[in-house]
């Protein structure tokens, strides 16, 4: 006789998102509509962004993490880059996702958080801003990849505050 296999319960993942949303979106064309016949070439766009990571609630491991992107566009100079052209447009996201992470080291939740987690939620922003960019009239802007574990190592390196 042969006995059954008891019945596992399944593994836990280590991180699971449980929901990803644009917390904020703003974006301003505070030319229009003249700009759209004043401009004669792309505009150069500036971007900043951004990883925060807050505790939802004490004593669970539930976070929320937010890429804050902000693209801020001028247009081009004719003077070699000098000096600052009037401002095209200014698009700025914050998209957010809520994650629980279960059975993790307390040593490894802030590279979690502040590397992995980013990385999962990169390229829904970067369709987000390019779509927004696009639909308000210019070409869209496309974020490069990042490199999110050289951005963590850096702000541990200038003290950033650690993960709350």
């Amino acid at each position: 006789m042969s006995e059954t296999p008891q019945a596992t319960a399944p593994a836990v993942p280590p991180l699971v998102v449980n929901i990803q949303y644009i917390k904020d979106l703003s974006f301003e064309v505070p030319g229009a509509p003249a700009i759209y016949t004043t401009l004669k070439a792309a505009p150069r766009v500036d971007i900043n962004l951004d990883v925060q990571a807050r505790r939802l609630q004490d004593g669970q491991n539930v976070f929320e993490v937010t890429l804050a992107t902000r693209a801020e566009a001028f247009e081009p100079t004719t003077n070699g880059g000098s000096t600052q052209g009037p401002r095209v447009f200014l698009a700025e996201l914050a998209y957010a996702g809520v994650v629980t992470l279960t059975g993790v080291p307390e040593n490894t939740i802030e590279p979690i958080l502040l590397v992995e987690v980013p990385r999962i939620l990169f390229p829904f922003a970067r369709n987000i801003l390019a779509d927004v960019s696009r639909d308000g009239g210019f070409p869209p802007v496309l974020l490069q990849p990042i490199d999110f574990l050289a951005l963590w190592q850096s702000r541990r390196q200038q003290g950033a505050a650690p993960v709350a």
